[in-house]
């Protein structure tokens, strides 16, 4: 079905794209809002990613290979957009006093810790880590839709693997020394 898409939408037509377009913008709305960290800027480039793929589509040799170049066109987008708007963004931190039994809370607090961490990698390793583990795509097809060599791919997933890890261990340091100056 896709592939019919493809096709028909690289001979011109219009609604063949927007079908295709449809079907393809939720998927590239959310890898942009993780690549990002933010849904206006996410927006843009999903709309961005969508004008560069009708323009360029009759130029596509290969209709198989369209999902690969589509996320390397999104990811580009996504780039340029973490470029353009270098905003600062305020963390709060938030100072609790822990409970005295362990409640299912601990899973919204291990999320919000983990999403903090995300936002202080750059876009560079968000885009590794999400196109890696959100879109699942082997080492290969995650080095093409990123634009770069498999090694390089690999170097920089086990780089921001290891930057999230050490933000997150950061933050259970400074928690702990918060709790520790309350006691």
């Amino acid at each position: 079905m896709t592939r019919d898409l493809v096709d028909r939408a690289k001979q011109g037509d219009r609604d063949a794209f927007e079908q295709l377009a449809r079907s393809v913008a939720t998927r590239l709305y959310a890898t942009a809002t993780l690549i990002l960290r933010d849904t206006y800027l996410a927006s843009d480039a999903v709309q961005e990613t969508l004008i560069e793929v009708w323009r360029k589509l009759p130029m596509l040799r290969d209709t198989q290979a369209f999902e690969a170049w589509l996320n390397k066109i999104l990811v580009r987008r996504c780039y340029a957009a973490a470029r353009q708007t270098r905003r600062l963004q305020a963390v709060v931190t938030n100072i609790e006093v822990a409970p005295s039994v362990r409640s299912d809370e601990w899973l919204v607090d291990a999320r919000d810790e983990i999403e903090r961490a995300f936002r202080r990698l750059s876009p560079d390793q968000r885009a590794v880590l999400v196109v890696h583990h959100r879109l699942g795509l082997a080492d290969a097809d995650a080095a093409v839709a990123l634009g770069i060599p498999v090694g390089t791919m690999k170097s920089r997933l086990n780089r921001a693997t290891a930057a999230l890890r050490a933000s997150v261990e950061a933050d259970s340091r400074d928690v702990a020394a918060v709790k520790g100056n309350v006691a």
